[in-house]
């Protein structure tokens, strides 16, 4: 009997895979437990379009996650934050300060979790931060910090 494996199975193969197995094993426990479908054409061929599908969505959300890309190469935000008595800021900016100063000054959205640098920005001055957007994609967004 083939089967075509929805989810992966130890010591048998992983999702998407078609593989030839015992009638019992196929039936009772595969296709039972809702491990794999029964390898028919129809249902081949379904997969198939489906993998078509999904490899086109990814394809189009790769492409949007460059055109983001390149509009935050080119984007700088200025962050007000009140300043101390020795000229240093209080505390530092958070990445969802970045988030919604990045929306609310040129608005496009993105997900703070995006932001990944691991050194706080606790100065005045210029501040260029890593984003990784998703997919291997990254952006370099710059940031200006004024005391007021």
């Amino acid at each position: 009997m083939k089967v075509l494996l929805i989810k992966d199975v130890k010591s048998l193969g992983k999702a998407g895979e078609v593989k030839e197995v015992k009638d019992g094993y196929g039936k009772n426990f595969l296709i039972g437990k809702g491990f794999a479908k029964h390898a028919t054409q129809e249902i081949l061929a379904q997969h198939k379009a489906d993998e078509i599908q999904n490899a086109k969505d990814l394809a189009d959300e790769i492409s949007t996650l460059k055109a983001i890309s390149e509009k935050l190469d080119k984007t700088e935000i200025i962050i007000t934050k009140k300043l101390g008595q020795n000229g240093h800021l209080f505390g530092s900016i958070t990445k969802d300060e970045v988030a919604h100063a990045l929306l609310e000054q040129h608005k496009i959205e993105i997900d703070k979790k995006h932001i990944t640098d691991k050194v706080a920005i606790k100065t005045v001055g210029e501040h260029d931060l890593d984003l990784k957007l998703g997919h291997g994609v990254h952006a370099t967004l710059h940031v200006d910090v004024v005391g007021e």
